[in-house]
């Protein structure tokens, strides 16, 4: 099983409905405030179920979302097809894009789900659909040295103060014999160390700075903006 079979399913990812919520409102919450402009084409890739994406609509020109499962696509699609200010693709779907209109690209929790292969390529992709001074997010990039104990604690953490810790606690646990725990141990997980994001950055053609803060609640893992390159001395165009 690969990772986007195992993603074209019902998981048990999620503790419960208000973990999820919880997850959801967050991320929305995070590209809101990374919204350049009430004019912005934007391209939430690998937005998973995306619970809260009219509100980021309402705040945007238009917002694209883009996911490699078909039946989270099938579920966006019943859930906003009607809100004619998004768009759901599938990922070769993305040429429906016009080439350099998109002002923000958010990219939340995939690239450990990627082979290096597969990461070069969307990058030329992702690359090509940006406008000049549009900007690349990759967020929750998992460092090397960031263990699943790690993120389990930041899970038990967001749970304490989000009010499902009993549901947490019974959702690791179920994790820990499911489907996931197999196929993240026989496939694993992409860990990338500042460096090494920052080199395949710079290689395709951005000029990269980690953010602050990561997106969602794991403070562990990281968040970096990419603008595009200027050709000759690599500063942002």
């Amino acid at each position: 099983m690969s990772w986007r079979e195992y993603w074209n399913q019902d998981t048990p990812i999620y503790s419960g409905e208000r973990h999820k919520l919880l997850h959801y409102r967050l991320v929305s919450n995070d590209i809101v405030a990374l919204l350049p402009s009430a004019n912005a084409q934007v391209l939430d890739y690998g937005c998973g179920e995306a619970l809260f994406a009219e509100r980021v609509a309402r705040q945007c020109s238009h917002l694209y979302l883009c996911d490699g499962a078909p039946l989270v696509r099938d579920r966006l699609v019943e859930r906003f097809g009607a809100n004619g200010r998004i768009t759901v693709l599938a990922p070769e779907q993305l040429d429906h894009i016009e080439d350099g209109s998109l002002d923000l690209i958010v990219v939340n929790s995939l690239l450990q789900y990627l082979s290096l292969e597969d990461l070069r390529g969307l990058l030329a992709i992702w690359r090509g659909k940006l406008s000049p001074d549009g900007r690349l997010i990759l967020a929750d990039i998992i460092p090397h040295d960031v263990s699943p104990i790690t993120d389990a604690r930041a899970l038990l953490s967001l749970a304490w103060q989000g009010g499902f810790l009993k549901s947490a606690l019974l959702g690791l646990g179920r994790t820990a014999f499911s489907e996931y725990r197999k196929i993240r141990e026989e496939i694993g997980l992409s860990h990338y160390a500042e460096d090494e994001i920052e080199e395949l950055l710079r290689d395709a053609g951005f000029v990269p700075r980690r953010l602050e803060r990561n997106m969602g609640h794991n403070q562990a893992r990281m968040t970096y903006e990419a603008r595009l390159a200027a050709p000759d001395n690599g500063d942002p165009v």
